[in-house]
């Protein structure tokens, strides 16, 4: 049988953030442990499309990474579960009233599995912590 020949698109703009800021440093180098950040979970029936991944501070920050990762659905605990797709460094910060902070954006730019997440943790605790804003949609 053949596989789909039609391009698929999203039916609805689907944007999702953290909930509270990115702010405790995670060092495990497979999520299984320390503070994790769910930033997107896709669709459970029809999965979801991811176009970007949006870095803001809050405010003054020291330099840190900030590390990107997939989550098939299942416990983050097992190590199998979790895949490392990316991570960025972002510079020391300090907030001000005059001048706006970096913003950055990692593109992604693919299709998740229903149920699959994205999930982000940081290298170094900062103050003020970081926005993280995926952008995509639901099919």
């Amino acid at each position: 049988m053949a596989g789909n020949t039609a391009p698929i698109y999203s039916k609805v703009g689907n944007i999702q953030w953290n909930t509270t800021p990115v702010l405790a440093a995670n060092t495990t180098t497979d999520l299984t442990s320390g503070t994790i950040y769910q930033v997107f979970l896709a669709d459970a029936t029809n999965g979801g499309y991811v176009q970007k991944i949006r870095i803001k501070s809050l405010g003054t920050n020291v330099a840190t990474v900030m590390r990107i990762w997939i989550n098939n659905g299942s416990a983050t605990g097992t190590a199998a579960n979790n895949d490392l797709y990316d991570e960025i460094g972002i510079a020391s910060t300090t907030a001000s009233q005059t001048s706006a902070l970096a913003v950055y954006e990692v593109p992604l730019n693919f299709a998740l599995d229903p149920g699959y997440k994205i999930y982000v943790t940081i290298g170094t605790a900062v103050s003020a912590g970081f926005d993280v804003t995926v952008v995509g949609g639901k099919y």
